[in-house]
């Protein structure tokens, strides 16, 4: 058994042996192919690690692209609410700009209005100034004359006093005559009465009837007994006409010129003859007659300087004037005159004013048009607080403008904004000075007085025209604005319809 198994284990370690030289050698031949194999499995796994990389790039290029679209959406309406503020933005801006200019043009008339201001006070400063050293001049002057006048107002109070006692002598005889003169005029009344008691008259007789020779004044106020004897002899003159016989009348009138009625020197009174007594009813009918000057239509009047006293047109001037002519009736009693009339347009405020003030210079006012050009005219003349006439007349044909008060030329010029148009589309008011379409009023700029017959002519009228209308009659042809086309009246602005000027109170 042993042996065996000795045999066999050298076998099975032969085989061994063998198989293994066998497995050498076909390792030896197989190497060079495991070799390529290990190198391509060393490739094919570089492959896949290269894919899987180039894999991941394409995934994350993938969202990235995703990303990006989402991005530029997001930029998008970013962009767009961007627009939109931006929009908004330059609206509001452009706003603010219209805004700031509109202040601009306003604080630039305001500015030149100040300029204005200054001015015509620097004006009246200096002629202040002037008149103080020419009063000076005339106080050193009057200083002179009242020393002069003392020593002769003393001589003369010396000889006043001297003639004292004569002066009162002479009023005790005037005073002793007047009481004479009282008792004949009494007598003279009962004589009168008692003749138109018991005489009767025919109504003939009035022609034959003697006239006083002497011409009779009237009576002075205050006096009862003069007032007393004019009425009777109305109440003789009336009874006359009905009744009177010529006979008993001429011995009326002769018992009357025995009357010491005359005023002398001696200051006594006259009675009215009786031509005058005749002519009383005929005067009394002429008074209620129809005025002369027929041509206003109604008056407007403005008690004081409130800034809600208005009167407006709306619209002003339906189309651009090249020359116009303004006239009105002008009664004031204030120091200065005001605004008699004022046109603006949303482009300037002052297109056409008749401008017054209290600061200006006295009896003037500024006449502009297309501000700032302006003329100073004068109106001291209408400062009498009585009934004046006035045009204002303008044409851009070498700019020239006239100014007419009462019929007279007081002033004329040229080169007045020559060429230029004064726009329509306004608004035109009486009584106040706009700073702003329709409003913006100052009291100081107010005007205090009546406005009669107001008329506006879209062309300049001539010498001849002027003096129609200031003489009451027809108005001449192309009128385009009278008080008649006033839109509406404000504050305390009254209205009174008179057909003539003498019927305006």
């Amino acid at each position: 058994m042993g042996c065996w198994e000795a045999k066999c284990m050298s076998l099975f370690l032969v085989l061994i042996t063998f198989s293994l030289q066998q497995e050498a050698d076909e390792a030896r031949q197989r190497k060079p192919f495991f070799e390529r194999l290990r190198r391509l499995e060393e490739q094919f796994r570089r492959f896949q690690e290269v894919t899987l990389i180039r894999l991941q790039g394409i995934a994350e290029n993938y969202n990235v692209s995703y990303n990006i679209n989402t991005r530029f959406q997001n930029l998008t309406d970013e962009y767009h609410a961007i627009a939109m503020s931006v929009n908004e933005s330059q609206a509001a801006v452009q706003m603010d700009l219209n805004l700031l200019k509109a202040w601009m043009k306003k604080i630039q008339r305001r500015s030149r209005k100040v300029d204005s201001k200054l001015l015509a006070f620097e004006r009246s400063l200096n002629g202040e100034s002037k008149q103080s050293s020419q009063e000076k001049m005339k106080q050193k002057e009057q200083s002179t004359l009242l020393a002069n006048l003392t020593g002769s107002i003393k001589q003369d109070i010396g000889t006043l006093q001297n003639n004292q006692i004569h002066v009162q002598t002479e009023i005790e005889k005037l005073q002793n005559v007047i009481h004479g003169q009282g008792a004949r005029l009494n007598a003279a009344e009962e004589q009168l009465e008692r003749v138109l008691q018991h005489v009767a008259f025919s109504p003939n007789s009035v022609t034959g009837v003697p006239l006083l020779p002497q011409p009779w004044k009237k009576q002075q106020p205050g006096q009862p007994l003069i007032h007393t004897k004019h009425r009777h002899r109305k109440k003789l003159q009336q009874d006359r006409l009905e009744l009177g016989t010529q006979t008993e009348t001429q011995k009326l009138f002769q018992d009357l010129r025995r009357l010491p009625l005359e005023e002398g020197e001696s200051g006594r009174q006259t009675l009215p003859n009786v031509d005058e007594i005749l002519k009383e009813p005929q005067q009394s009918q002429a008074s209620q007659k129809t005025g002369e000057i027929c041509n206003v239509g109604s008056m407007l009047v403005f008690p004081n300087t409130s800034t809600e006293n208005v009167v407006t047109f709306s619209p002003g001037f339906l189309t651009g004037l090249r020359e116009l002519s303004i006239c009105t009736w002008v009664r004031t009693s204030s120091s200065y005159l005001g605004t008699l009339l004022s046109y603006a347009t949303e482009e300037n405020d002052n297109k056409l004013v008749l401008h017054g003030r209290d600061t200006l210079v006295y009896g003037t006012i500024h006449f502009v048009i297309g501000d700032p050009a302006f003329r100073e005219l004068p109106v001291g003349l209408l400062l009498d607080g009585r009934w004046h006439h006035m045009c204002v007349i303008w044409s851009s044909i070498r700019g020239k403008y006239w100014f007419y008060v009462d019929r007279r030329l007081v002033a004329i010029g040229s080169r007045f904004r020559e060429g230029y148009e004064i726009p329509p589309g306004g608004i035109l008011v009486l009584g106040q000075e706009q700073d702003t379409m329709g409003g913006g009023f100052d009291s100081s700029e107010a005007f205090v007085g009546s406005l009669a017959g107001l008329t506006v002519w879209d062309r300049a009228l001539s010498p001849g025209e002027v003096s129609s209308v200031a003489t009451g009659k027809a108005l001449p042809r192309n009128i385009l604005l009278t008080l008649a086309n006033a839109s509406s009246l404000d504050g305390f602005v009254k209205r009174v319809f008179c057909t003539c000027l003498e019927h305006c109170s």
